[in-house]
Protein backbone atom coordinates (compact mmCIF):
# COMPACT_ATOMS: atom_id res chain seq x y z
CA UNK A 1 0.00 0.00 0.00
CA UNK A 2 3.43 2.35 -0.03
CA UNK A 3 3.21 2.45 3.67
CA UNK A 4 6.66 3.79 5.37
CA UNK A 5 7.47 0.79 7.74
CA UNK A 6 8.70 -0.17 11.31
CA UNK A 7 9.55 -3.20 12.84
CA UNK A 8 10.33 -4.08 16.24
CA UNK A 9 11.86 -7.31 17.45
CA UNK A 10 14.02 -8.22 20.18
CA UNK A 11 16.64 -9.98 17.95
CA UNK A 12 18.85 -8.19 16.04
CA UNK A 13 19.63 -11.33 13.23
CA UNK A 14 15.80 -11.62 13.07
CA UNK A 15 14.38 -8.47 12.32
CA UNK A 16 17.18 -8.13 9.43
CA UNK A 17 16.33 -11.25 8.10
CA UNK A 18 12.82 -10.52 8.69
CA UNK A 19 13.66 -6.81 6.73
CA UNK A 20 15.05 -8.69 3.49
CA UNK A 21 12.11 -10.76 2.66
CA UNK A 22 9.84 -8.49 2.96
CA UNK A 23 12.05 -6.09 0.52
CA UNK A 24 11.98 -9.07 -1.45
CA UNK A 25 8.54 -9.99 -1.66
CA UNK A 26 7.90 -5.98 -2.32
CA UNK A 27 10.54 -6.35 -5.14
CA UNK A 28 9.08 -9.16 -6.96
CA UNK A 29 5.47 -7.07 -6.85
CA UNK A 30 6.49 -3.75 -7.57
CA UNK A 31 10.11 -1.58 -8.83
CA UNK A 32 9.18 1.38 -6.29
CA UNK A 33 11.35 1.74 -3.74
CA UNK A 34 9.13 1.30 0.01
CA UNK A 35 10.45 2.47 3.13
CA UNK A 36 11.41 -0.28 5.52
CA UNK A 37 13.15 -0.26 8.63
CA UNK A 38 13.27 -1.80 12.32
CA UNK A 39 14.46 -0.72 15.96
CA UNK A 40 15.69 -3.69 18.55
CA UNK A 41 13.69 -3.90 21.47
CA UNK A 42 12.47 -6.06 24.35
CA UNK A 43 9.05 -5.01 25.48
CA UNK A 44 9.35 -7.13 28.67
CA UNK A 45 11.63 -3.85 29.37
CA UNK A 46 9.97 -0.80 30.80
CA UNK A 47 13.49 0.94 30.01
CA UNK A 48 13.87 -1.07 26.90
CA UNK A 49 10.35 0.43 25.67
CA UNK A 50 11.30 4.02 26.67
CA UNK A 51 14.75 3.84 24.89
CA UNK A 52 12.59 2.59 21.86
CA UNK A 53 10.36 5.55 22.12
CA UNK A 54 13.13 8.23 22.35
CA UNK A 55 14.76 6.17 19.26
CA UNK A 56 11.42 6.59 16.89
CA UNK A 57 11.04 10.16 18.49
CA UNK A 58 14.49 10.77 16.81
CA UNK A 59 14.22 9.18 13.68
CA UNK A 60 10.66 10.56 12.83
CA UNK A 61 8.03 12.99 12.62
CA UNK A 62 5.01 11.25 12.41
CA UNK A 63 3.22 8.37 13.63
CA UNK A 64 -0.02 7.59 11.44
CA UNK A 65 -0.15 4.17 12.73
CA UNK A 66 0.63 2.44 15.82
CA UNK A 67 -0.17 -1.60 16.03
CA UNK A 68 0.69 -3.18 19.28
CA UNK A 69 0.84 -6.80 18.38
CA UNK A 70 3.71 -8.27 20.84
CA UNK A 71 2.45 -11.01 22.95
CA UNK A 72 3.17 -13.72 25.32
CA UNK A 73 1.71 -16.64 26.76
CA UNK A 74 3.53 -18.53 29.36
CA UNK A 75 2.59 -21.52 31.48
CA UNK A 76 4.45 -20.80 34.51
CA UNK A 77 4.89 -18.10 36.44
CA UNK A 78 7.62 -14.93 35.57
CA UNK A 79 9.28 -11.87 36.42
CA UNK A 80 10.29 -9.52 33.99
CA UNK A 81 13.35 -7.23 34.63
CA UNK A 82 11.41 -4.59 36.16
CA UNK A 83 9.57 -7.44 38.90
CA UNK A 84 6.33 -7.45 36.70
CA UNK A 85 4.47 -10.73 35.80
CA UNK A 86 5.59 -11.09 32.63
CA UNK A 87 2.26 -11.92 30.81
CA UNK A 88 0.45 -8.94 32.40
CA UNK A 89 3.98 -6.85 31.36
CA UNK A 90 4.17 -7.52 27.71
CA UNK A 91 0.89 -8.26 27.12
CA UNK A 92 -0.86 -4.97 28.43
CA UNK A 93 1.88 -2.59 30.19
CA UNK A 94 4.04 -2.65 26.87
CA UNK A 95 1.18 -1.30 24.59
CA UNK A 96 0.07 0.81 27.50
CA UNK A 97 3.58 2.49 27.75
CA UNK A 98 4.66 2.73 24.41
CA UNK A 99 1.10 4.10 23.15
CA UNK A 100 1.54 6.65 26.06
CA UNK A 101 5.46 7.36 25.15
CA UNK A 102 4.21 8.16 21.60
CA UNK A 103 0.92 9.59 21.72
CA UNK A 104 2.71 13.04 21.07
CA UNK A 105 3.71 12.45 17.60
CA UNK A 106 0.74 9.95 17.11
CA UNK A 107 -1.61 13.24 18.19
CA UNK A 108 0.65 15.59 15.93
CA UNK A 109 0.16 13.15 12.89
CA UNK A 110 -3.53 13.16 13.23
CA UNK A 111 -5.84 11.36 11.55
CA UNK A 112 -3.96 8.78 13.03
CA UNK A 113 -5.06 5.25 14.44
CA UNK A 114 -3.63 3.11 17.17
CA UNK A 115 -4.78 -0.52 16.78
CA UNK A 116 -3.98 -3.09 19.79
CA UNK A 117 -4.19 -6.95 19.30
CA UNK A 118 -6.87 -8.35 21.65
CA UNK A 119 -8.23 -12.21 21.88
CA UNK A 120 -11.11 -14.21 22.42
CA UNK A 121 -9.60 -15.38 25.39
CA UNK A 122 -10.75 -12.97 27.32
CA UNK A 123 -14.57 -14.07 27.29
CA UNK A 124 -14.94 -15.07 30.80
CA UNK A 125 -11.31 -13.75 32.33
CA UNK A 126 -11.65 -10.53 34.81
CA UNK A 127 -8.93 -8.20 35.90
CA UNK A 128 -8.39 -9.42 39.26
CA UNK A 129 -7.18 -6.16 40.94
CA UNK A 130 -6.36 -8.09 44.55
CA UNK A 131 -3.98 -10.18 42.51
CA UNK A 132 -3.11 -9.05 39.16
CA UNK A 133 -0.08 -10.67 39.47
CA UNK A 134 -0.90 -13.88 40.68
CA UNK A 135 1.36 -12.90 44.00
CA UNK A 136 -1.47 -14.59 46.15
CA UNK A 137 -3.39 -17.29 43.61
CA UNK A 138 -2.10 -20.11 42.47
CA UNK A 139 -0.82 -18.83 38.14
CA UNK A 140 -2.51 -20.47 35.79
CA UNK A 141 -0.98 -19.24 31.77
CA UNK A 142 -4.81 -19.84 30.74
CA UNK A 143 -6.03 -16.94 33.12
CA UNK A 144 -3.29 -14.65 32.93
CA UNK A 145 -3.64 -14.56 29.16
CA UNK A 146 -6.86 -14.24 28.84
CA UNK A 147 -6.89 -11.63 32.23
CA UNK A 148 -3.96 -9.57 29.86
CA UNK A 149 -6.40 -9.66 26.54
CA UNK A 150 -9.35 -8.56 28.58
CA UNK A 151 -6.79 -5.59 29.85
CA UNK A 152 -6.00 -4.73 25.93
CA UNK A 153 -9.66 -3.94 25.38
CA UNK A 154 -10.47 -1.90 27.99
CA UNK A 155 -7.32 0.02 27.65
CA UNK A 156 -8.21 0.75 23.99
CA UNK A 157 -11.35 1.84 25.01
CA UNK A 158 -9.95 4.03 27.88
CA UNK A 159 -8.37 5.23 25.53
CA UNK A 160 -10.74 6.32 23.35
CA UNK A 161 -12.54 8.02 25.40
CA UNK A 162 -9.06 10.58 26.08
CA UNK A 163 -8.37 10.87 22.52
CA UNK A 164 -11.92 11.90 21.64
CA UNK A 165 -11.68 14.82 19.46
CA UNK A 166 -8.01 14.62 18.91
CA UNK A 167 -8.32 13.06 15.65
CA UNK A 168 -6.66 9.85 16.80
CA UNK A 169 -9.21 6.31 16.88
CA UNK A 170 -7.93 3.48 18.91
CA UNK A 171 -9.53 -0.09 18.04
CA UNK A 172 -8.48 -3.74 19.13
CA UNK A 173 -9.37 -7.29 17.55
CA UNK A 174 -9.34 -10.71 18.10
CA UNK A 175 -6.96 -12.26 14.96
CA UNK A 176 -8.46 -15.60 15.34
CA UNK A 177 -6.20 -18.09 16.22
CA UNK A 178 -2.92 -17.89 14.17
CA UNK A 179 -0.07 -20.26 13.08
CA UNK A 180 2.69 -18.89 15.05
CA UNK A 181 5.12 -19.69 17.90
CA UNK A 182 3.21 -17.75 21.02
CA UNK A 183 3.23 -20.90 23.02
CA UNK A 184 5.94 -22.74 21.37
CA UNK A 185 8.39 -20.94 23.25
CA UNK A 186 9.88 -21.05 26.47
CA UNK A 187 7.26 -23.16 27.81
CA UNK A 188 6.57 -27.04 28.56
CA UNK A 189 7.12 -29.87 26.05
CA UNK A 190 3.47 -30.95 26.13
CA UNK A 191 2.41 -27.16 25.72
CA UNK A 192 4.93 -26.99 22.61
CA UNK A 193 3.20 -30.28 21.23
CA UNK A 194 -0.35 -29.57 21.52
CA UNK A 195 0.04 -26.11 20.22
CA UNK A 196 2.46 -27.57 17.32
CA UNK A 197 -0.22 -30.59 16.41
CA UNK A 198 -3.01 -28.29 16.56
CA UNK A 199 -1.33 -25.66 13.90
CA UNK A 200 -2.42 -27.32 11.06
CA UNK A 201 -6.22 -25.93 11.91
CA UNK A 202 -4.83 -22.62 12.53
CA UNK A 203 -4.86 -19.60 10.17
CA UNK A 204 -1.75 -18.49 8.33
CA UNK A 205 -0.07 -15.11 9.95
CA UNK A 206 -1.39 -13.80 6.60
CA UNK A 207 -4.44 -14.32 7.38
CA UNK A 208 -4.41 -13.45 11.21
CA UNK A 209 -2.96 -10.07 10.17
CA UNK A 210 -6.11 -9.40 7.96
CA UNK A 211 -8.03 -7.44 10.44
CA UNK A 212 -5.43 -5.46 11.45
CA UNK A 213 -4.16 -4.16 8.35
CA UNK A 214 -7.70 -3.64 7.30
CA UNK A 215 -7.88 -1.35 10.89
CA UNK A 216 -4.69 0.53 9.90
CA UNK A 217 -5.68 1.26 6.39
CA UNK A 218 -9.58 0.88 5.50
CA UNK A 219 -11.53 4.18 5.10
CA UNK A 220 -14.64 2.80 6.42
CA UNK A 221 -13.04 2.47 9.44
CA UNK A 222 -11.47 5.77 9.70
CA UNK A 223 -13.85 7.74 12.27
CA UNK A 224 -14.75 4.63 14.55
CA UNK A 225 -12.77 4.14 17.74
CA UNK A 226 -13.33 2.42 21.18
CA UNK A 227 -14.13 -0.71 19.35
CA UNK A 228 -13.50 -4.68 19.23
CA UNK A 229 -13.44 -6.21 16.05
CA UNK A 230 -12.87 -9.80 14.08
CA UNK A 231 -12.88 -10.95 10.56
CA UNK A 232 -12.90 -7.13 10.14
CA UNK A 233 -16.41 -6.56 12.07
CA UNK A 234 -17.52 -5.36 15.00
CA UNK A 235 -18.60 -7.45 17.56
CA UNK A 236 -19.28 -7.00 21.29
CA UNK A 237 -16.79 -7.89 23.54
CA UNK A 238 -17.70 -9.32 27.26
CA UNK A 239 -19.51 -7.41 29.76
CA UNK A 240 -16.48 -6.99 31.70
CA UNK A 241 -14.55 -5.63 28.48
CA UNK A 242 -17.42 -2.63 28.53
CA UNK A 243 -16.89 -1.42 32.10
CA UNK A 244 -16.12 1.78 31.91
CA UNK A 245 -15.52 1.67 35.85
CA UNK A 246 -13.02 -1.43 35.63
CA UNK A 247 -11.37 0.56 32.65
CA UNK A 248 -10.51 3.97 34.84
CA UNK A 249 -9.26 1.67 37.40
CA UNK A 250 -7.03 -0.53 34.94
CA UNK A 251 -5.31 2.69 33.41
CA UNK A 252 -4.28 3.75 37.09
CA UNK A 253 -2.93 1.01 38.50
CA UNK A 254 -1.37 1.17 34.65
CA UNK A 255 0.45 4.49 35.41
CA UNK A 256 1.45 3.43 38.78
CA UNK A 257 3.18 0.13 37.44
CA UNK A 258 4.69 2.04 34.27
CA UNK A 259 5.57 5.60 36.36
CA UNK A 260 3.65 7.32 33.89
CA UNK A 261 1.89 9.14 36.72
CA UNK A 262 5.17 10.81 37.50
CA UNK A 263 6.07 11.75 33.93
CA UNK A 264 4.39 15.22 32.08
CA UNK A 265 3.71 13.47 28.61
CA UNK A 266 1.03 10.33 28.34
CA UNK A 267 -2.72 11.07 28.66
Amino acid sequence: MGATVVLVGRNRDRCESTLQEIKAKINHLTNENRSISYFVADLSSQASIRKLAKEYANAHQRLDVLINNAGVFLANRTRTIDGIEYTFAVNHLAPFLLTNLLIDVIKTTSPSRIITTSSIAHTGARIEFDDIQFEKRTYSGIKAYGQSKLANILFTKELARRLEGKGVTANCFHPGAVRTNLVAQDNPWYYRLIWTSAGSFFLSPEKGADTAVYLASSSSVGRITGKYFAKRKQIKPSDEADDKEVAGRLWNISDKLTSMERNSYGL
